[in-house]
């Protein structure tokens, strides 16, 4: 009896909840290093490979795009693009403004012999 009981007010919960409609993307994507002979060549490859993915690699229309990161391995050029909604613009706005957890101290990297090392 307790275990209906319980089913029937999550089921109650559920039927009221709100569901977020926010999205959030970090996608990666890579151009060719030959492609970025000069600025203006790097330009219209960088605007190319994120139309590419704005087009064909997500389902909703974004109203951000930020550059993360990019990184040259071997002969690609890697972006990597935080994408998202309104909604989802929001979200990251909230969710930045929000102080950190106590345990949640913020790391620093340290060099060593190999590379960087929290």
């Amino acid at each position: 009896m307790k275990s209906l009981l319980a089913t029937i007010i999550g089921l109650v919960l559920v039927g009221f909840a709100n569901p977020a409609s926010a999205y959030v993307v970090e996608i990666t994507t890579s151009i060719p290093i030959a492609s970025a002979v000069d600025k203006a060549q790097l330009g219209d490859a960088l605007g190319s490979a994120i139309d590419d993915v704005l087009r064909h690699a997500i389902a909703f229309t974004p109203t951000i795009v930020t550059l993360q990161n990019a990184r040259v391995v071997g002969d690609r050029i890697y972006i990597l693009l935080l994408i998202a909604d309104g909604d989802g613009e929001e979200t990251m706005k909230r969710l930045s403004a929000e102080e950190p957890a106590a345990n949640d101290s913020p790391r620093e990297l340290e060099p060593s012999g190999d590379g960087y090392r929290y």
